[in-house]
């Protein structure tokens, strides 16, 4: 009776240790499904950041962060750091502008061959040189497309394509109706010329029907020459252009030169490479630019 009663204590023990590895089997399995679900987006600048937060919103379950510092600018010869080297070691997705603006890619991709990347120029024919798309509203608006098309194929939570779809039709729709505000600048450019110390512009002038009669390409370690001035005069002169597209971090000394030497209206257009974080950023800074445009020529 004794050894009977021994057996039956020891299948209640293992049956109770049984139940308790199942149960610690199970929370583990559920935990790491959670962790599965969860997912970290990085994208490589601000323009790419704003593209992003639009589409994802406040999708539950999504990371995301931004590479560089949001008043970095434009990403030519930027230099990862280790800061940065670490957080792309917790990203799923990688959002790049693309068209060689990232020329630290190729470091990425040997270090993080797994990383998903997304490549917002990926479905867009780029101007020679020249990857500044999010500088045209059309083109802008492809490169949400694509970014939503990206998100909602790497997610491994289903339900959350349907999220970033819907979200990237709403953004969508806001960037139509900054179009239509602007329809007659699309419209009635004629054949105006204007000269651009951004590369940037030529895509804004592309969509503005603008021609462009110069372009000196002004950054911080640009250093222009006294025969580059007096040529980018003469092509005022010449062309009888009335209006010069700048960047007002780094044209500003040469549009007072200008303007002092010519007859013409320096506008500072702003290249949507900084700001803060807010959603709205990219329609506040491009309605901006428009408008500056727009009284310029029509007003």
């Amino acid at each position: 009776m004794k050894n009977k009663y021994i057996f039956t204590a020891l299948l209640l023990a293992v049956i109770l240790l049984v139940s308790v590895g199942i149960t610690v089997l199970y929370v583990q399995h559920q935990d790491d499904t959670s962790e599965d679900t969860e997912l970290t987006v990085v994208t490589s600048f601000y323009p790419m950041y704003i593209a992003a937060e639009n589409i994802i919103g406040d999708c539950e379950g999504v990371t995301l962060e931004n590479l560089s510092e949001p008043q970095t600018g434009c990403l030519h010869d930027y230099q990862l750091t280790t800061e940065d080297m670490r957080l792309l070691s917790t990203a799923d997705i990688f959002i790049i502008n693309g068209g060689g603006i990232e020329s630290f890619l190729s470091e990425v991709a040997e270090q993080y061959p797994n990383l998903v990347v997304i490549n917002a120029c990926e479905n867009l024919e780029l101007l020679e040189d020249n990857a500044h798309a999010w500088m045209s509203v059309d083109k802008y608006m492809t490169q949400i497309e694509t970014i939503c098309e990206g998100l909602a194929g790497a997610d491994p939570e289903v339900s959350r394509a349907e999220v970033y779809k819907a979200n990237t039709s709403e953004y969508l729709g806001k960037l139509k109706e900054l179009k239509d505000e602007y329809a007659d600048v699309f419209e009635e450019s004629g054949n105006r010329s204007v000269v651009l110390f951004h590369e940037a512009y030529e895509y804004l002038t592309d969509d503005l029907g603008l021609t462009v009669a110069g372009v000196m390409d002004l950054d911080e370690e640009r250093q222009v020459s006294a025969g580059e001035v007096a040529e980018i005069l003469s092509v005022i002169d010449k062309q009888q252009v009335s209006v010069i597209f700048a960047e007002e971090l780094y044209g500003k000394d040469m549009g007072d030169t200008v303007e002092a030497e010519a007859d013409v209206t320096v506008l500072y257009l702003d290249t949507l490479t900084r700001g803060d974080y807010d959603a709205d950023s990219y329609l506040d800074g491009m309605r901006a630019n428009l408008e500056q445009i727009r009284e310029a020529f029509w007003d």
